[in-house]
Protein backbone atom coordinates (compact mmCIF):
# COMPACT_ATOMS: atom_id res chain seq x y z
CA UNK A 1 0.00 0.00 0.00
CA UNK A 2 1.30 3.54 -0.69
CA UNK A 3 1.68 6.42 1.36
CA UNK A 4 -0.98 8.86 1.08
CA UNK A 5 1.51 11.69 -0.44
CA UNK A 6 2.33 8.92 -3.25
CA UNK A 7 -0.72 7.61 -3.23
CA UNK A 8 -1.45 6.25 -7.79
CA UNK A 9 -4.29 9.07 -9.05
CA UNK A 10 -5.57 9.83 -12.18
CA UNK A 11 -8.06 13.06 -12.77
CA UNK A 12 -11.17 12.07 -15.11
CA UNK A 13 -12.01 15.28 -17.69
CA UNK A 14 -13.64 15.88 -20.27
CA UNK A 15 -14.24 18.38 -23.11
CA UNK A 16 -17.68 19.38 -21.87
CA UNK A 17 -20.63 18.47 -19.63
CA UNK A 18 -22.35 15.29 -20.51
CA UNK A 19 -19.37 13.79 -22.17
CA UNK A 20 -19.70 10.92 -19.53
CA UNK A 21 -17.24 11.49 -16.66
CA UNK A 22 -18.95 10.64 -13.76
CA UNK A 23 -20.13 6.94 -15.74
CA UNK A 24 -16.59 6.64 -16.01
CA UNK A 25 -15.12 8.13 -13.11
CA UNK A 26 -17.95 5.86 -10.72
CA UNK A 27 -17.39 2.83 -13.00
CA UNK A 28 -13.41 3.02 -12.57
CA UNK A 29 -13.75 3.02 -8.71
CA UNK A 30 -16.41 0.46 -8.46
CA UNK A 31 -14.07 -1.84 -11.11
CA UNK A 32 -10.94 -1.29 -9.24
CA UNK A 33 -13.13 -1.63 -5.91
CA UNK A 34 -14.15 -5.01 -6.88
CA UNK A 35 -10.55 -6.27 -7.53
CA UNK A 36 -9.52 -5.53 -4.17
CA UNK A 37 -7.85 -2.47 -3.94
CA UNK A 38 -8.80 0.54 -1.20
CA UNK A 39 -10.19 3.15 -4.03
CA UNK A 40 -10.72 6.98 -2.56
CA UNK A 41 -13.14 8.82 -4.53
CA UNK A 42 -12.94 12.49 -5.04
CA UNK A 43 -15.19 14.86 -7.33
CA UNK A 44 -14.15 18.28 -8.85
CA UNK A 45 -16.62 21.20 -7.49
CA UNK A 46 -19.35 21.85 -4.91
CA UNK A 47 -21.25 19.16 -6.55
CA UNK A 48 -22.91 16.74 -4.10
CA UNK A 49 -24.47 14.44 -5.47
CA UNK A 50 -21.83 12.80 -7.84
CA UNK A 51 -19.94 12.07 -4.15
CA UNK A 52 -22.55 9.80 -2.73
CA UNK A 53 -22.30 7.52 -6.15
CA UNK A 54 -18.44 7.38 -5.82
CA UNK A 55 -19.03 6.69 -1.95
CA UNK A 56 -21.91 3.80 -3.72
CA UNK A 57 -19.33 2.46 -5.71
CA UNK A 58 -15.94 2.65 -3.66
CA UNK A 59 -17.09 2.14 -0.36
CA UNK A 60 -15.25 5.13 1.12
CA UNK A 61 -16.64 8.33 1.40
CA UNK A 62 -16.90 10.31 -1.51
CA UNK A 63 -15.33 13.97 -1.13
CA UNK A 64 -15.06 16.91 -2.91
CA UNK A 65 -11.67 19.57 -3.99
CA UNK A 66 -13.02 23.22 -4.46
CA UNK A 67 -10.16 25.13 -5.41
CA UNK A 68 -12.61 28.21 -5.44
CA UNK A 69 -14.61 27.19 -1.93
CA UNK A 70 -11.33 26.24 -0.13
CA UNK A 71 -8.44 27.94 -2.10
CA UNK A 72 -6.00 25.87 -3.79
CA UNK A 73 -3.43 25.61 -0.94
CA UNK A 74 -5.82 23.25 0.43
CA UNK A 75 -6.85 20.87 -2.74
CA UNK A 76 -3.37 18.90 -2.26
CA UNK A 77 -3.90 18.27 2.48
CA UNK A 78 -7.86 17.83 1.45
CA UNK A 79 -7.06 15.13 -1.27
CA UNK A 80 -4.54 13.34 1.14
CA UNK A 81 -6.80 13.42 3.64
CA UNK A 82 -8.97 11.31 1.90
CA UNK A 83 -6.56 9.06 0.56
CA UNK A 84 -4.96 7.93 3.64
CA UNK A 85 -4.17 4.07 3.26
CA UNK A 86 -5.56 4.06 0.17
CA UNK A 87 -4.28 1.80 -3.17
CA UNK A 88 -5.48 4.18 -5.58
CA UNK A 89 -7.82 7.37 -6.09
CA UNK A 90 -10.13 8.51 -8.67
CA UNK A 91 -10.97 12.13 -9.29
CA UNK A 92 -14.13 12.94 -11.31
CA UNK A 93 -13.91 16.54 -12.73
CA UNK A 94 -16.14 19.11 -13.27
CA UNK A 95 -17.79 20.93 -16.30
CA UNK A 96 -14.93 20.91 -19.64
CA UNK A 97 -11.29 20.41 -18.30
CA UNK A 98 -10.70 24.03 -18.44
CA UNK A 99 -14.43 25.59 -17.35
CA UNK A 100 -13.67 27.16 -13.69
CA UNK A 101 -15.44 30.06 -11.24
CA UNK A 102 -16.68 32.39 -14.11
CA UNK A 103 -14.53 35.46 -14.51
CA UNK A 104 -11.97 33.60 -12.73
CA UNK A 105 -9.37 32.33 -15.10
CA UNK A 106 -8.33 28.60 -14.28
CA UNK A 107 -9.52 28.46 -10.73
CA UNK A 108 -11.69 25.64 -9.64
CA UNK A 109 -11.08 23.69 -13.09
CA UNK A 110 -10.57 20.35 -13.54
CA UNK A 111 -6.95 21.34 -14.96
CA UNK A 112 -6.14 23.75 -12.20
CA UNK A 113 -7.17 20.66 -9.62
CA UNK A 114 -5.28 18.13 -11.66
CA UNK A 115 -2.24 20.48 -11.67
CA UNK A 116 -2.42 20.82 -7.60
CA UNK A 117 -2.17 17.06 -7.37
CA UNK A 118 0.57 16.83 -10.25
CA UNK A 119 -2.13 13.63 -11.64
CA UNK A 120 -2.49 12.09 -14.97
CA UNK A 121 -5.47 13.34 -16.43
CA UNK A 122 -7.71 10.44 -18.63
CA UNK A 123 -9.98 12.53 -21.11
CA UNK A 124 -13.47 11.23 -21.53
CA UNK A 125 -14.60 11.93 -25.32
CA UNK A 126 -17.86 11.36 -26.41
CA UNK A 127 -17.36 10.24 -29.97
CA UNK A 128 -21.14 9.51 -30.86
CA UNK A 129 -21.02 12.20 -33.41
CA UNK A 130 -17.18 12.03 -35.08
CA UNK A 131 -14.71 10.24 -36.27
CA UNK A 132 -11.50 11.94 -37.61
CA UNK A 133 -12.29 15.19 -35.79
CA UNK A 134 -11.26 13.22 -32.58
CA UNK A 135 -8.08 13.54 -33.10
CA UNK A 136 -8.00 17.40 -33.41
CA UNK A 137 -10.01 17.73 -30.61
CA UNK A 138 -7.94 15.74 -28.31
CA UNK A 139 -4.35 17.36 -29.86
CA UNK A 140 -5.89 21.06 -28.39
CA UNK A 141 -7.07 19.62 -25.03
CA UNK A 142 -3.95 18.07 -24.86
CA UNK A 143 -1.69 21.04 -26.07
CA UNK A 144 -3.80 23.83 -24.64
CA UNK A 145 -1.61 24.25 -21.19
CA UNK A 146 1.78 22.13 -21.04
CA UNK A 147 1.32 21.90 -17.17
CA UNK A 148 -1.27 19.51 -17.59
CA UNK A 149 -0.57 16.50 -18.58
CA UNK A 150 -3.20 14.46 -20.57
CA UNK A 151 -2.06 10.59 -20.40
CA UNK A 152 -4.67 8.77 -22.14
CA UNK A 153 -8.57 9.24 -23.75
CA UNK A 154 -11.22 7.08 -22.92
CA UNK A 155 -13.76 7.24 -26.06
CA UNK A 156 -17.67 7.15 -25.08
CA UNK A 157 -20.84 6.36 -26.94
CA UNK A 158 -18.93 4.72 -29.68
CA UNK A 159 -21.39 3.38 -32.28
CA UNK A 160 -19.38 0.20 -33.43
CA UNK A 161 -16.78 -1.55 -34.53
CA UNK A 162 -15.99 0.27 -37.60
CA UNK A 163 -16.94 3.98 -35.49
CA UNK A 164 -13.87 2.25 -32.95
CA UNK A 165 -11.44 1.70 -35.78
CA UNK A 166 -11.86 4.91 -37.30
CA UNK A 167 -11.25 7.10 -34.01
CA UNK A 168 -8.19 4.98 -33.05
CA UNK A 169 -6.41 5.07 -36.55
CA UNK A 170 -7.33 9.25 -36.29
CA UNK A 171 -5.91 9.37 -32.56
CA UNK A 172 -2.71 7.38 -33.55
CA UNK A 173 -1.70 10.78 -35.42
CA UNK A 174 -2.17 12.58 -31.75
CA UNK A 175 0.45 10.51 -29.47
CA UNK A 176 -2.27 10.12 -26.83
CA UNK A 177 -2.96 6.36 -26.21
CA UNK A 178 -6.92 5.19 -25.88
CA UNK A 179 -7.86 3.56 -22.35
CA UNK A 180 -10.67 2.55 -23.31
CA UNK A 181 -14.07 2.32 -25.54
CA UNK A 182 -17.68 2.26 -24.01
CA UNK A 183 -20.72 1.48 -26.10
CA UNK A 184 -24.11 3.31 -25.64
CA UNK A 185 -25.48 1.87 -22.71
CA UNK A 186 -28.68 2.69 -21.09
CA UNK A 187 -28.53 0.76 -18.47
CA UNK A 188 -26.24 2.74 -16.98
CA UNK A 189 -27.75 5.87 -17.12
CA UNK A 190 -28.46 7.56 -14.13
CA UNK A 191 -32.24 9.82 -13.58
CA UNK A 192 -32.34 13.66 -13.06
CA UNK A 193 -34.30 16.20 -12.27
CA UNK A 194 -33.97 19.80 -12.15
CA UNK A 195 -30.56 20.36 -9.60
CA UNK A 196 -29.00 17.06 -11.83
CA UNK A 197 -28.77 13.44 -10.83
CA UNK A 198 -31.58 12.13 -8.40
CA UNK A 199 -29.13 11.60 -4.96
CA UNK A 200 -28.28 7.41 -3.92
CA UNK A 201 -30.29 8.12 -0.98
CA UNK A 202 -33.48 8.54 -3.17
CA UNK A 203 -33.10 5.08 -5.13
CA UNK A 204 -30.52 3.05 -2.85
CA UNK A 205 -31.42 -0.31 -4.79
CA UNK A 206 -31.23 1.17 -8.49
CA UNK A 207 -28.16 2.64 -7.58
CA UNK A 208 -26.57 -0.32 -6.68
CA UNK A 209 -27.94 -1.67 -9.97
CA UNK A 210 -27.03 1.16 -12.40
CA UNK A 211 -22.88 1.50 -10.07
CA UNK A 212 -22.75 -2.06 -11.22
CA UNK A 213 -23.80 -1.55 -14.56
CA UNK A 214 -20.91 1.34 -15.03
CA UNK A 215 -18.61 -1.03 -13.31
CA UNK A 216 -18.89 -3.83 -15.66
CA UNK A 217 -19.07 -1.41 -18.68
CA UNK A 218 -15.48 -0.08 -17.33
CA UNK A 219 -14.22 -3.50 -17.24
CA UNK A 220 -15.22 -4.61 -20.07
CA UNK A 221 -14.10 -1.49 -21.59
CA UNK A 222 -10.98 -0.32 -20.56
CA UNK A 223 -7.57 -1.23 -19.95
CA UNK A 224 -7.64 -1.38 -16.36
CA UNK A 225 -3.24 -2.27 -15.79
CA UNK A 226 -2.89 0.69 -18.79
CA UNK A 227 -5.15 2.94 -16.20
CA UNK A 228 -3.19 1.73 -13.00
CA UNK A 229 0.14 1.80 -14.43
CA UNK A 230 -0.58 6.02 -15.36
CA UNK A 231 -1.83 6.73 -11.79
CA UNK A 232 1.55 5.11 -10.57
CA UNK A 233 2.93 7.47 -12.66
CA UNK A 234 1.46 10.87 -10.51
CA UNK A 235 3.97 13.44 -9.18
CA UNK A 236 4.59 12.95 -4.93
CA UNK A 237 3.17 15.35 -3.08
CA UNK A 238 5.40 17.51 -0.78
CA UNK A 239 2.22 18.85 1.61
CA UNK A 240 1.11 17.19 4.61
CA UNK A 241 -2.73 15.61 4.85
CA UNK A 242 -4.88 18.02 6.20
CA UNK A 243 -6.37 17.10 9.98
CA UNK A 244 -9.43 18.12 11.54
CA UNK A 245 -7.74 18.18 14.88
CA UNK A 246 -4.70 19.89 13.76
CA UNK A 247 -6.14 22.95 11.97
CA UNK A 248 -8.43 23.81 14.47
CA UNK A 249 -5.07 24.08 16.58
CA UNK A 250 -6.23 23.41 20.57
CA UNK A 251 -9.40 22.10 21.64
CA UNK A 252 -12.46 24.37 23.04
CA UNK A 253 -12.21 25.43 26.38
CA UNK A 254 -13.25 23.58 29.26
CA UNK A 255 -16.78 25.07 30.80
CA UNK A 256 -15.76 23.36 33.82
CA UNK A 257 -12.23 24.53 34.40
CA UNK A 258 -11.44 26.43 37.70
CA UNK A 259 -11.62 30.68 38.15
CA UNK A 260 -8.60 32.00 36.20
CA UNK A 261 -6.76 33.88 33.11
CA UNK A 262 -8.02 32.98 30.34
CA UNK A 263 -5.84 31.70 27.64
CA UNK A 264 -5.23 33.43 24.78
CA UNK A 265 -7.67 34.27 22.30
CA UNK A 266 -8.40 32.51 18.81
CA UNK A 267 -9.24 34.71 15.59
CA UNK A 268 -12.51 33.52 15.73
CA UNK A 269 -13.09 34.84 19.08
CA UNK A 270 -12.65 31.62 21.32
CA UNK A 271 -10.12 30.35 23.69
CA UNK A 272 -7.94 27.52 23.26
CA UNK A 273 -7.63 25.55 26.61
CA UNK A 274 -8.50 21.90 27.17
CA UNK A 275 -12.29 20.05 26.52
CA UNK A 276 -14.78 19.97 28.73
CA UNK A 277 -15.42 16.50 30.20
CA UNK A 278 -18.67 15.96 28.12
CA UNK A 279 -19.44 16.60 24.75
CA UNK A 280 -22.64 18.27 23.51
CA UNK A 281 -24.44 16.62 21.19
CA UNK A 282 -25.05 18.03 17.78
CA UNK A 283 -27.46 16.64 15.58
CA UNK A 284 -27.35 16.56 11.83
CA UNK A 285 -29.75 15.97 9.46
CA UNK A 286 -29.46 13.44 6.81
CA UNK A 287 -31.54 11.16 5.06
CA UNK A 288 -33.13 11.73 1.86
CA UNK A 289 -34.26 15.18 2.29
CA UNK A 290 -30.95 16.01 3.19
CA UNK A 291 -28.19 14.10 0.96
CA UNK A 292 -25.27 17.30 0.62
CA UNK A 293 -23.03 18.13 3.36
CA UNK A 294 -19.06 18.20 3.31
CA UNK A 295 -17.70 15.01 5.60
CA UNK A 296 -15.05 17.77 6.55
CA UNK A 297 -18.37 18.94 8.65
CA UNK A 298 -18.55 16.61 11.03
CA UNK A 299 -15.13 15.60 11.17
CA UNK A 300 -14.89 19.44 12.27
CA UNK A 301 -17.31 19.13 14.94
CA UNK A 302 -15.86 16.14 16.28
CA UNK A 303 -12.26 17.56 16.48
CA UNK A 304 -13.65 20.61 18.53
CA UNK A 305 -15.19 18.45 20.77
CA UNK A 306 -18.39 17.22 19.74
CA UNK A 307 -20.29 14.50 19.45
CA UNK A 308 -21.64 14.04 16.24
CA UNK A 309 -25.23 12.13 15.69
CA UNK A 310 -27.22 12.14 12.38
CA UNK A 311 -31.15 11.31 12.29
CA UNK A 312 -33.40 11.65 9.52
CA UNK A 313 -36.06 13.74 9.81
CA UNK A 314 -39.08 12.18 7.71
CA UNK A 315 -38.47 9.01 10.33
CA UNK A 316 -37.65 10.14 13.51
CA UNK A 317 -39.99 12.07 15.72
CA UNK A 318 -37.31 13.45 17.54
CA UNK A 319 -34.09 15.32 18.00
CA UNK A 320 -31.20 12.42 18.96
CA UNK A 321 -31.21 12.51 22.83
CA UNK A 322 -29.16 15.77 24.26
CA UNK A 323 -28.96 17.63 21.59
CA UNK A 324 -27.12 20.65 22.20
CA UNK A 325 -27.16 22.04 18.33
CA UNK A 326 -28.19 21.39 15.40
CA UNK A 327 -26.83 21.56 11.88
CA UNK A 328 -29.13 20.97 8.79
CA UNK A 329 -27.47 21.33 5.30
CA UNK A 330 -28.79 20.99 1.65
CA UNK A 331 -31.04 18.18 -0.17
CA UNK A 332 -33.89 18.24 -1.74
CA UNK A 333 -36.93 19.39 0.69
CA UNK A 334 -38.95 20.58 -1.71
CA UNK A 335 -39.08 16.58 -3.21
CA UNK A 336 -40.25 15.63 0.69
CA UNK A 337 -42.20 18.51 1.57
CA UNK A 338 -45.20 16.93 2.43
CA UNK A 339 -43.57 14.08 4.11
CA UNK A 340 -41.67 16.85 6.47
CA UNK A 341 -44.69 18.83 6.50
CA UNK A 342 -46.06 15.60 8.34
CA UNK A 343 -43.40 14.82 11.03
CA UNK A 344 -45.36 17.68 13.54
CA UNK A 345 -43.36 16.25 16.58
CA UNK A 346 -39.84 16.47 15.05
CA UNK A 347 -40.81 20.11 13.40
CA UNK A 348 -41.60 21.02 16.79
CA UNK A 349 -38.55 20.00 18.43
CA UNK A 350 -36.68 21.91 16.11
CA UNK A 351 -38.73 24.88 17.32
CA UNK A 352 -38.61 24.23 20.80
CA UNK A 353 -34.54 23.84 20.13
CA UNK A 354 -33.91 26.96 18.27
CA UNK A 355 -36.31 28.99 20.84
CA UNK A 356 -34.15 27.89 23.52
CA UNK A 357 -30.81 29.90 21.67
CA UNK A 358 -29.26 26.49 21.41
CA UNK A 359 -26.98 26.96 18.12
CA UNK A 360 -28.76 26.13 14.47
CA UNK A 361 -26.74 25.81 11.61
CA UNK A 362 -28.90 25.71 8.21
CA UNK A 363 -28.02 25.87 4.54
CA UNK A 364 -30.18 25.90 1.26
CA UNK A 365 -32.26 22.57 2.64
CA UNK A 366 -32.18 23.25 5.42
CA UNK A 367 -33.32 27.14 5.67
CA UNK A 368 -36.11 26.33 3.53
CA UNK A 369 -37.12 23.72 6.12
CA UNK A 370 -36.89 26.73 9.63
CA UNK A 371 -39.58 28.67 7.43
CA UNK A 372 -43.05 28.92 8.17
CA UNK A 373 -43.99 27.23 4.87
CA UNK A 374 -42.03 25.56 2.15
CA UNK A 375 -44.31 24.81 -0.92
CA UNK A 376 -48.03 25.57 1.13
CA UNK A 377 -46.85 22.63 3.41
CA UNK A 378 -45.80 23.82 7.29
CA UNK A 379 -42.30 23.67 7.95
CA UNK A 380 -40.70 24.03 11.55
CA UNK A 381 -42.01 27.81 11.47
CA UNK A 382 -38.67 28.92 13.17
CA UNK A 383 -37.74 31.56 10.65
CA UNK A 384 -40.76 34.15 9.68
CA UNK A 385 -40.77 33.23 6.11
CA UNK A 386 -42.26 31.58 3.42
CA UNK A 387 -40.10 28.99 0.27
CA UNK A 388 -41.86 28.26 -2.66
CA UNK A 389 -40.49 26.28 -5.47
CA UNK A 390 -39.56 28.49 -9.28
CA UNK A 391 -38.83 27.75 -12.73
CA UNK A 392 -35.43 29.47 -11.83
CA UNK A 393 -32.06 28.40 -11.21
CA UNK A 394 -29.56 30.09 -9.00
CA UNK A 395 -26.42 28.83 -9.20
CA UNK A 396 -22.69 30.46 -8.90
CA UNK A 397 -20.23 30.92 -6.73
CA UNK A 398 -20.57 33.94 -4.09
CA UNK A 399 -18.24 35.80 -1.77
CA UNK A 400 -19.64 36.66 1.38
CA UNK A 401 -19.19 38.54 4.37
CA UNK A 402 -20.79 37.82 7.73
CA UNK A 403 -22.82 40.48 8.81
CA UNK A 404 -23.44 40.40 12.64
CA UNK A 405 -22.18 38.12 15.35
CA UNK A 406 -23.47 34.76 15.15
CA UNK A 407 -23.12 30.72 16.68
CA UNK A 408 -20.97 30.11 13.08
CA UNK A 409 -18.96 33.33 12.93
CA UNK A 410 -18.41 37.00 14.24
CA UNK A 411 -19.03 39.87 11.88
CA UNK A 412 -16.56 40.42 9.34
CA UNK A 413 -15.58 37.03 8.90
CA UNK A 414 -15.16 36.47 4.98
CA UNK A 415 -15.71 32.80 3.70
CA UNK A 416 -16.42 31.85 -0.01
CA UNK A 417 -19.68 29.91 -0.91
CA UNK A 418 -22.06 28.22 -3.75
CA UNK A 419 -25.63 28.81 -4.52
CA UNK A 420 -27.63 25.99 -6.27
CA UNK A 421 -31.45 25.95 -5.74
CA UNK A 422 -34.54 26.77 -7.55
CA UNK A 423 -36.08 28.09 -4.75
CA UNK A 424 -36.98 31.20 -3.37
CA UNK A 425 -37.78 32.55 0.01
CA UNK A 426 -39.29 35.72 1.03
CA UNK A 427 -37.97 37.84 2.61
CA UNK A 428 -34.59 36.59 1.63
CA UNK A 429 -33.03 38.07 4.78
CA UNK A 430 -33.99 38.89 8.46
CA UNK A 431 -33.77 41.70 10.27
CA UNK A 432 -30.51 40.54 11.02
CA UNK A 433 -29.00 39.36 7.72
CA UNK A 434 -26.16 36.19 7.61
CA UNK A 435 -24.14 37.69 4.93
CA UNK A 436 -23.26 39.97 2.55
CA UNK A 437 -23.10 38.42 -0.36
CA UNK A 438 -21.51 39.69 -3.81
CA UNK A 439 -23.45 37.93 -6.63
CA UNK A 440 -21.88 40.48 -8.49
CA UNK A 441 -23.82 43.22 -6.50
CA UNK A 442 -24.39 43.66 -3.01
CA UNK A 443 -27.03 42.18 -1.23
CA UNK A 444 -28.08 40.95 2.28
CA UNK A 445 -29.12 36.82 2.74
CA UNK A 446 -30.47 34.89 5.28
CA UNK A 447 -31.04 34.79 8.97
CA UNK A 448 -29.40 35.28 12.07
CA UNK A 449 -31.72 35.22 15.31
CA UNK A 450 -30.84 34.24 18.79
CA UNK A 451 -28.51 30.54 17.91
CA UNK A 452 -30.17 30.16 14.34
CA UNK A 453 -27.71 30.78 11.27
CA UNK A 454 -29.52 30.32 7.99
CA UNK A 455 -28.55 31.33 4.54
CA UNK A 456 -28.79 29.80 0.73
CA UNK A 457 -25.44 29.78 0.91
CA UNK A 458 -23.12 26.28 0.96
CA UNK A 459 -19.69 26.63 2.71
CA UNK A 460 -17.16 24.04 2.91
CA UNK A 461 -15.83 24.72 6.14
CA UNK A 462 -12.36 23.48 6.09
CA UNK A 463 -11.74 27.02 4.48
CA UNK A 464 -12.54 28.63 8.24
CA UNK A 465 -12.42 25.95 10.62
CA UNK A 466 -12.81 28.25 13.62
CA UNK A 467 -16.70 28.34 12.61
CA UNK A 468 -16.62 24.56 14.12
CA UNK A 469 -14.99 25.76 17.19
CA UNK A 470 -17.33 28.84 17.55
CA UNK A 471 -20.28 26.69 16.99
CA UNK A 472 -19.37 24.01 19.27
CA UNK A 473 -18.78 26.54 22.23
CA UNK A 474 -21.93 27.62 21.63
CA UNK A 475 -23.61 24.23 22.22
CA UNK A 476 -21.64 23.90 25.54
CA UNK A 477 -22.65 27.40 26.27
CA UNK A 478 -26.17 27.52 25.15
Amino acid sequence: MSSSSSVPRLVIAAPSSGSGKTTVATGLMAAFAARGLAVSPHKVGPDYIDPGYHALASGRVGRNLDAYLCGPELIAPLFLHGARGADIAVVEGVMGMFDGAAGEGELASTAQVAKLLRAPVVLVVDASSQSRSVAALVHGFASWDPEVRVGGVILNKVASDRHEALLREALESAGVPVFGVLRRAAQVDTPSRHLGLVPVAERRAEAVDSVAAMAEQVRAGCDLEGLMALARGAGALSCAAWDAAEVLGAAPPDPHRPEGPRPPQTPDGLDSSTPGSTAPVVAVAGGPAFTFSYAEHSELLAAAGGEVVVFDPLRDEQLPDGTRGLVIGGGFPEVFAAELSANEPLRKAVAALAETGAPVAAECAGLLYLCRELDGQPMCGVLDAEARMTEALTLGYRDAVAVSDSALAVAGTRMRGHEFHRTVVEPGAGDIAAWGVRTPRRRLEGFVQRGVHASYLHTHWASEPGVARRFVERCRTS
